[in-house]
Parts: C-alpha cells; sequence; structure tokens
C-alpha cells in the first residue's frame, strides 16, 4: 500500500480553545501563545536579574524593574506590531481612512469578536525597540544590557507566537512534495484545478488519493509557521543564551540578534508564501507565481526588511565595536 507523501493539518485544532462554548469561546490559542511567550521572557530576564546581568552604576535591578520593563515593552510591542501590520501590509487602504479600526476587536460586517488578528512581527520588533528606550531613559538604567537581556529572552518566546499562527492554521508556505507537507484548511481557497498537467503530476508525486468527479484540489504546503517556531525561536536562543556572560561588549547580542534573526527569516521566507495583495517587491523573472519559489531572485517585503535588519544590526555591531574600543 502506497503511503501518502503528505500530513493532514489536525482537525481537532481550532483558533479557539473552547469553540461553541459561551465566553470560552472567546478565548484563541493566539492570545494564549502570547501569554507563553510574555511569562518565558520573564522567567529568562528574571533568571539573568539574579545573575547581575542587568545591574548597573545606578545599582542593583529588582525583580520590579522586570516587571515595569516588560510591561513597557509589551505595550510598546502590541502597539508597533498591529500598527506595522495594518498600515504596512494591509493594501486596502481601509485602515487609513479609518484608524480606530486599527484597535478594534470585532469584524466590521459580522461584529464577531476576532481579536487583534493580524499582527506584524518587524512593527513588534520596533515598537519592543522603542518602548525599551524609553524605559531605560526614564528609570536611568544601562541600555544596551537591558537590550542585550531582552535579545535573549525574545527568541524563546517567539517560538510560543508562531506556534500560536500554526493553531490558527495560518501563514503556511508555499505548496511541497516533502514528506512533512501539510493540506491547510484555510489554503482550499487557493485551490488548484485538477485540469492542469503540472496539478496532476504534483498530485501523483504526493500520493493524494483524488475522489471521483472532483475538479479542484488543495495541495500540500510547507509548515513553515514552523520552520520559523524551531529556527528564529529555539535555535536563535540556544546560539544566544550562551553568549550572556562572555559578550565582548554591551549591546553585542542585541546586534546578533539582530543580524541573526535577519538572516534565517530571510531563507525561511523562500518556503513561506508572501501575502496575495502584497506580492513580490523585486521580481527578477517577472513572475506573480506565489504558491511556488520560481526564483531566489523574487524578494518579498518580508525579505526586505529582514536584509534591513541584518544591515542595521551590522552597522550597530560596528559602532558598539569602535565605541567600546575608544573607551578607557
Amino acid at each position: 500500500m502506497f503511503t501518502p507523501l503528505y500530513i493532514h493539518y489536525p482537525s481537532w485544532i481550532h483558533p479557539e480553545l473552547f469553540p461553541g462554548v459561551p465566553v470560552l469561546g472567546l478565548i484563541r490559542w493566539y492570545g494564549l501563545m502570547y501569554i507563553c511567550a510574555f511569562a518565558t521572557a520573564f522567567h529568562i530576564l528574571k533568571k539573568e536579574q539574579k545573575e547581575g546581568l542587568l545591574d548597573g552604576s545606578e545599582g542593583k535591578a529588582s525583580e520590579d524593574d522586570i516587571y515595569s520593563f516588560i510591561a513597557w515593552g509589551i505595550v510598546f510591542l502590541i502597539l508597533g506590531a498591529r500598527i506595522f501590520s495594518t498600515l504596512v501590509y494591509d493594501t486596502s487602504g481601509e485602515y487609513w481612512k479609518k484608524p480606530w479600526l486599527i484597535f478594534w476587536p470585532f469584524d466590521t460586517l459580522t461584529h464577531e469578536f476576532t481579536g487583534l488578528a493580524g499582527m506584524s512581527y518587524h512593527g513588534g520588533f520596533i515598537g519592543g525597540l522603542l518602548g525599551m528606550i524609553i524605559w531605560c531613559r526614564i528609570h536611568k538604567r544601562p541600555l544596551w544590557k537591558w537590550i542585550d537581556a531582552m535579545c535573549i529572552a525574545i527568541p524563546l518566546g517567539y517560538t510560543f507566537g508562531r506556534i500560536g499562527n500554526f493553531m490558527n492554521g495560518e501563514l503556511y508556505g508555499r505548496i511541497t512534495t516533502v514528506p512533512w507537507g501539510m493540506i491547510f484548511p484555510r489554503a482550499e481557497s487557493e485551490s488548484f484545478s485538477l485540469s492542469l498537467p503540472w496539478v496532476q503530476d504534483f498530485v501523483n508525486r504526493c500520493g493524494m488519493t483524488i475522489k471521483e468527479g472532483q475538479k479542484i484540489v488543495n495541495l500540500p504546503r510547507h509548515p513553515s509557521q514552523l520552520y520559523e517556531a524551531f529556527f528564529e525561536g529555539l535555535i536563535l536562543f540556544l546560539c544566544l543564551f550562551p553568549l550572556r556572560k562572555h559578550k565582548p561588549f554591551d549591546g553585542f547580542i542585541g546586534a546578533m540578534y539582530t543580524i541573526g534573526y535577519g538572516l534565517v527569516r530571510f531563507f525561511i521566507e523562500y518556503f513561506r508564501q508572501p501575502d496575495a495583495d502584497l506580492g513580490y517587491r523585486i521580481s527578477k523573472d517577472g513572475s506573480k507565481i506565489l504558491y511556488q519559489n520560481t526564483s531566489f531572485a523574487n524578494i518579498s517585503t518580508g525579505q526586505i526588511l529582514c536584509f534591513l535588519m541584518i544591515a542595521g544590526g551590522l552597522i550597530l555591531m560596528l559602532i558598539l565595536h569602535i565605541r567600546n574600543k575608544q573607551q578607557p
């Protein structure tokens, strides 16, 4: 018997923790994952505080400092992530005309509770960084020490965020024939016609079963959310965490995180399907096909932002290195 070379998205997974249950049905996996992410960040920051890695000339850092620091980070992160998502990634122009909808948690047509559906990592990065800078200035804490500490805590928390995307069945990747390719129900709107020869070949290579009379098919895709959770989250954390006591200067880990995340995300973007309304920002072959990677020269919005992160991290590393050399 031939074993299909793909996986069906688990049918028991729903965006809500308790689907169909009054009140409890409002609790969503995505929100729960955010709570887990912030709790993880707090735990790691507390460990660094106990190790004395947050202390400065102003005195020892306290647990209250961590609570306050994370609170500022959370508020600014959510503001940046939501604003960036609605004003940069949304092409309808609705949020520019009606900015009050940016933080409106209900569907404008059905009036159903949706939460703040749609967050941008890069917007969250900018917002969170701004929040950390303001907090450190107000509380007179060593900026680069605290940024380094947070950049160690972020990746492991980020893992939960991408798992939340997976639980929502969103941000799936391009079609693939790898054995771990997954059929996402939310990708049914992008199904393919079985009348196309390449689709028939794809179906045969995956060992998919086609029903009699079926005309369209939902093809397996890369579970790119899990790729990101693993490489941009867990692996990046394991690379940065040992550096906390061996960094050559304050700000080094912040720069390394920025470069590392940018590099990993840039390459994972080749497996992740770009937003249909944005497409490619740069396309060497002029292709508008998003469900397959036709050329490595086709660059998405996310890749451009990642390139800016890499460049910014390298420039920051150089500036901090020179400044550290000049200090007595």
